[in-house]
């Protein structure tokens, strides 16, 4: 069983930023893809960044130059890094990783941004 465990979201004002922290743990010998997915509410899933293994990016054009993705791969830990939030930004973030064929999910964590 794996599981994935969000931290640090939390309330901060337009222009602020914050870090969020996903950490995985259970039956795990490698981690493929993580990444952050985000949703408001009455809106679809969408990608917000991803890395490999490797440390190859993919970010979605509304973060790009605004949020870093990492990993530590010897923690199975991925981090995002989220500088010069907007309002609509404001969304549940959840943590994601490919391990072994499987999608796993985090529980979600809130970003809520004030203008």
């Amino acid at each position: 069983q794996v599981q994935l465990v969000e931290s640090g979201g939390g309330l901060v004002q337009a222009g602020g930023s914050l870090r969020l922290s996903c950490a995985a743990s259970g039956s795990i010998f490698s981690i493929n893809t993580m990444g952050w997915y985000r949703q408001a509410p009455g809106k679809q899933r969408d990608l917000v960044a991803r890395i490999s293994s490797g440390g190859s990016t993919n970010y979605g054009d509304s973060v790009e130059g605004r949020f870093t993705i990492s990993r530590d791969n010897a923690k199975n830990t991925v981090y995002l890094q989220m500088n010069s939030l907007k309002p609509e930004d404001t969304a549940t973030y959840y943590c994601a990783a490919h391990i072994a064929g499987r999608h796993y999910w985090g529980q979600g964590t809130q970003v809520t941004v004030s203008s």
